[in-house]
């Protein structure tokens, strides 16, 4: 009898261990991948803000995945939009054993690190970066949340021509991954709509004077310049652009369509301006004014440009996870390929590359001193 008594005794205490271990905190490290230093900072910052806050509401909601109760944690890396210095990140977050990242924020870190992350198999979505050579490396683990710059390419090159009817452009890059190649794909659209490219010019991510770049387009005569650069150049070149005397009409990429750009931009900025953003304006996301408005509350700045992305990246994640009932990375990858997320942005969904699918571009007008929404094209 008293065998049997220590036997029972033994096999309760065996069951509420395994009940114990099965109810024991699991952390979860999702990385975060922006530029939080340099001229890029300010929408490194609202991405990583993003991300926290993801995090901060999943914690709240106090998931439980494989019987475990999950706490996330925010694993945040700076990489300074410095091509050498993402990778050195990038293998970082894999020696962190994070569950998967969300970045990076430009396309010229995000092309190198993804190899990465991919040889590690873990998962990365970019809320922002634009190239399409990044989801056209045929890595299973690479995913995109808004639209590439074939897309915003060809919407830019033919608003010009044929909404602006601006048909002779010039177009300026920074020779950047993401501003070389928005740049090609504005030349394409440009011809392709009927107009003509009068000059291609370029500076780097850190010029300041643009001033011979901009006479040798002012002596070309076009109707209006394309810029695909960050917005402290932009606002340089508009700046010197006035100076010159030049009344063309003006867009610039993604990257420059922020709050910054009007700030900096100053008595020049004027409403023959227009920006493109790669995604759909706040009035048009399901949860898009609540969001800002908690964001701002939150952090106690606006968002700048792609935070609600950088959100929905991480609620995707965790979709995928609880789909996948496993926090692995490599066991919840195949669930993000299928996956289906009615996030603060829209529905959320990935297509074979890993881009978004039904991806939007928002087309921008300077007026009143704010961007405001002129058309959205799907």
């Amino acid at each position: 009898m008293k065998t049997r008594q220590l036997f029972n005794t033994l096999m309760a205490v065996s069951i509420g261990a395994s009940a114990s271990a099965a109810d024991a905190d699991v952390t979860v490290k999702i990385g975060q991948v922006s530029p939080l230093t340099g001229e890029l900072a300010h929408i490194g910052k609202d991405d990583e803000n993003g991300v926290r806050l993801a995090i901060e509401d999943l914690n709240t909601r106090k998931l439980k995945i494989a019987g475990h109760s999950i706490t996330f944690e925010l694993d945040s890396q700076d990489d300074a939009a410095d091509p050498k210095t993402a990778v050195t990140v990038a293998q970082k977050l894999v020696d962190d054993r994070v569950a998967g990242v969300v970045g990076h924020a430009n396309s010229g870190t995000s092309i190198p690190a993804s190899r990465i992350y991919a040889g590690a198999g873990i998962p990365m979505i970019t809320e922002s970066a634009t190239n399409p050579l990044l989801t056209q490396q045929g890595l299973k683990s690479v995913f995109r949340m808004v639209a590439n710059d074939v897309r915003q390419g060809s919407v830019i090159g033919t608003y010009l021509v044929r909404d602006l009817k601006a048909p002779r452009v010039a177009i300026v890059d920074d020779r950047t991954a993401y501003g070389q190649g928005l740049a090609d794909q504005i030349e394409k659209a440009v011809q392709s709509a009927g107009g003509t490219v009068v000059d291609r010019e370029f500076g780097t991510d850190k010029t300041t004077n643009w001033m011979a770049v901009l006479t040798t387009i002012k002596n070309r005569r076009p109707d209006a310049v394309a810029f695909t650069g960050g917005d402290t150049q932009a606002a340089a070149f508009i700046q010197q652009m006035r100076r010159l005397g030049m009344k063309v009409k003006f867009i610039a990429g993604d990257e420059a369509c922020t709050p910054q750009f009007i700030a900096l931009g100053g008595s020049s900025m004027t409403n023959d301006m227009y920006c493109t953003l790669a995604g759909v304006p706040p009035s048009q996301m399901p949860q898009g004014p609540a969001f800002f408005k908690r964001f701002e509350q939150r952090f106690k700045t606006p968002v700048q440009l792609y935070a609600p992305y950088a959100y929905d990246a991480v609620m995707t994640m965790a979709a995928a996870m609880q789909a996948a009932n496993s926090t692995d990375p490599k066991v919840y990858l195949a669930q993000l390929r299928s996956v289906k997320v009615d996030g603060v942005t829209g529905p959320i969904q990935f297509d074979e590359a890993g881009d978004i699918r039904n991806g939007a571009i928002t087309v921008r007008q300077f007026d009143n001193n704010v961007w405001n929404d002129k058309s959205v094209v799907r």
